[in-house]
């Protein structure tokens, strides 16, 4: 029986896995697994009854007490009201005028909305969702095909994964210790660089096949010049201003990402009030979702500490540490290990869970990696963290099980079938997956903005 000590701290994953795949929920089934294996440990003599009590304390030092998480509930608050402002569908508007010139102009318009939502939402399915509803019914009636019309809305709806302000990078910066204004900063290159690859994809397509994506009609769209800057000045000017004010003065310095998501929930009230869309209903609605989906993440995140938790005091680290010194593959071959178990963790678990299991139990490993000058220690942290919010949006869209692919065909019309929107996606995975390579290969990619606006 002695043998199966040191396995205490593996055997947690299995179970856990039987609650999940039962559709247990997670937090209950976190808590259960730490529960179930801190007595078992208690019977091996491995852990003490004390120990439960740490936990609490370790709860709330970590979660209750923590002032950054403030920030989730008022980006998910300001995520929940810009869906409901009217702000996405103008902009679409305006966007299709500016593009009808262009091969796949629709397709390209409905890229760029999603690289400006996800820098105002940070919500991937709310903003799927959103894109869908938006974007695939006139995409459907200028006779796009649908692979291309799916594959682009949800690639550009998982761009909020990464696209700052993610939640997410918000959840990352906390478990790993990083300023989460670093991972924001690092994230802006990547996630262009992504929707900019996109785009070249959709534009050469279009071009090599125009009858993919056929062009707008010349005679749609505002009729004179006057009536073109008004439609300009009226859809890109709050989205732009609420995302200044955000990121800006986070970069800027002049407040933490705590004191800009609150001027981020105040902004989004004040475009909906612009736009005539801040009713009683509407504001009961974001209220109660936001609410919902802010209990659903800090359960998670109390109960995803007590299970970490009782993994370090069952040896689990120490287990982690020795297998990774004996496998003898180099930092390289660890780190390829390491992306591997998050993509295919991302084939049947949410990010949430991804991250907040999985990242506490990688985070001793990667500080034992050396990249020389590849990689200096000090970028190391964020770096890695990028390469996983790359690598979990890549997971997201990746049939069969990607959680984007559901969420756009649980609103899609009933005559786009589950594999026009498989075969959609599959370019999309590829250039994220070449995306990835090229931030692993050039870590700069991600580093060049914050070691020039930190130093």
């Amino acid at each position: 029986m002695e043998a199966i000590i040191p396995l205490l701290p593996l055997l947690m994953f299995p179970l856990l896995a039987v609650f999940l795949f039962t559709g247990y929920p997670v937090a209950f089934g976190l808590a259960g697994v730490a529960m179930i294996f801190g007595f078992i440990g208690i019977g091996f003599g491995v852990f003490e009854w004390e120990q439960f009590f740490t936990v609490v304390l370790r709860i709330h030092g970590e979660n209750v007490n923590n002032l950054l998480l403030v920030a989730i509930p008022m980006f998910i608050f300001m995520g929940t009201m810009l869906e409901k402002s009217g702000v996405a569908g103008n902009l679409l508007d305006a966007l299709q005028v500016l593009t009808r010139r262009i091969p796949g102009g629709l397709a390209l318009s409905v890229m760029m909305l999603g690289v400006v939502m996800a820098a105002s939402t940070g919500i991937i399915g709310a903003s799927v969702v959103l894109m869908t509803l938006l974007a695939l019914p006139p995409m459907l009636q200028r006779n796009y095909d649908p692979a291309l019309a799916t594959g682009t809305i949800a690639s550009s709806g998982t761009l909020g994964i990464l696209i700052p302000p993610s939640i997410m990078l918000v959840i990352m910066g906390n478990l790993l210790s990083i300023s989460v204004g670093t991972l924001f900063m690092a994230a802006i290159i990547p996630g262009l660089m992504l929707a900019g690859m996109y785009m070249v994809y959709i534009l050469t397509t279009a071009t090599m096949n125009r009858d993919r994506a056929p062009a707008m009609p010349d005679e749609e769209g505002p009729e004179g010049f006057g009536e073109l800057i008004m439609l300009m000045l009226k859809s890109f000017l709050p989205p732009l201003a609420l995302i200044v004010m955000v990121l800006g003065s986070i970069f800027a310095g002049f407040a933490t990402p705590t004191e800009a998501s609150g001027v981020g929930a105040m902004g989004a009230v004040l475009l909906a009030l612009f736009n005539g869309r801040l009713t009683l209903p509407v504001v009961k609605d974001v209220l109660e979702r936001s609410a919902l989906t802010g209990a659903m993440l800090f359960g998670i995140f109390v109960t995803a500490t007590a299970f970490s938790f009782v993994f370090a005091f069952l040896g689990g680290h120490d287990l982690i540490s020795q297998f990774v010194t004996g496998i003898g593959m180099g930092s390289w071959g660890i780190l390829l290990i390491l992306m591997l178990i998050v993509f295919m963790l991302g084939f049947f678990l949410d990010w949430i869970q991804i991250t907040l299991i999985v990242l506490p139990i990688f985070a001793p490993i990667v500080g034992m990696l050396d990249f020389g000058e590849h990689v200096p220690a000090a970028s190391l942290l964020p770096w890695f963290a990028i390469l996983v919010a790359v690598n979990l949006q890549t997971s997201f869209l990746t049939p069969p099980f990607g959680f984007a692919l559901f969420y756009l065909k649980g609103v899609a019309p009933k005559s786009i079938k589950i594999q026009a929107i498989y075969k959609g996606v599959i370019p999309f995975v590829l250039i994220q997956l070449v995306g990835l390579g090229l931030i692993a290969v050039f870590p700069e990619i991600a580093m060049w903005l914050p070691d020039r606006l930190l130093d």
